[in-house]
């Protein structure tokens, strides 16, 4: 539905809807409904007579309702540039109070109290204990690894310094075994190819 095809004016009945749908209105309900002669079923001229005046009230007061309704949001919008409220700071204090009352909500709640069991459980407590060990026994083989490899490439440079060419030829043993060590190093075993590094 096009924008300029909408009934924009408040005080009418139709507000928002396209002129050519009150042509999809039932019969009854269209311009039948206020000829003479044509009554529902089941229903006298005397009923048909104060139905139509009680909506002919219902709509009038409908339209009083809409003029105050404008009436009272242009007065609010006057307050609230008085008050230097601009839609952005509404929108910041909806926003605010919205999340106050999802932290308040019973669903925040009920989850948040379950997250403080699941950390309070002996599980969760144990998985994170035995997590934190490996870690730990992680970061002392690396740094055992580290160290013997440091040692080891120590003693090469040494040799390599006083031996001359027979020192040569046994760093670059010793290079390869390194390298052998530290490939094994990466494979599961690695706690014994540890030992095998530093002895």
């Amino acid at each position: 539905m096009d924008s300029a095809s909408q009934d924009i004016n408040l005080n009418s009945p139709n507000k928002g809807l396209d002129p050519g749908s009150l042509s999809d209105m039932p019969e009854e309900l269209g311009a039948s409904a206020g000829s003479p002669g044509t009554l529902p079923p089941g229903l006298t001229e005397e009923e048909a007579e104060e139905l139509k005046t009680e909506l002919t009230k219902v709509e009038e007061e409908i339209q009083t309702l809409r003029q105050v309704l404008m009436a009272k949001e242009r007065h609010a919008a006057d307050l609230k540039r008085k008050l230097g409220l601009s839609p952005l700071t509404e929108l910041k204090q909806n926003i605010t109070k919205g999340w106050q009352d999802v932290q308040t909500s019973n669903a925040y709640l009920s989850a948040s109290a379950t997250l403080d069991d699941i950390a309070n459980s002996e599980v969760y407590k144990k998985t994170q204990e035995t997590l934190s060990q490996a870690g730990q026994k992680t970061s002392a083989a690396f740094s055992t690894v580290g160290s013997a490899i440091s040692r080891k490439l120590g003693d090469m440079s040494r040799r390599w310094l006083e031996g001359g060419s027979t020192g040569m030829a046994s760093s670059l043993r010793l290079i390869q075994t390194l390298r052998r060590t530290t490939h094994r190093s990466e494979s599961p075993h690695s706690q014994t190819n540890i030992h095998l590094i530093s002895s």
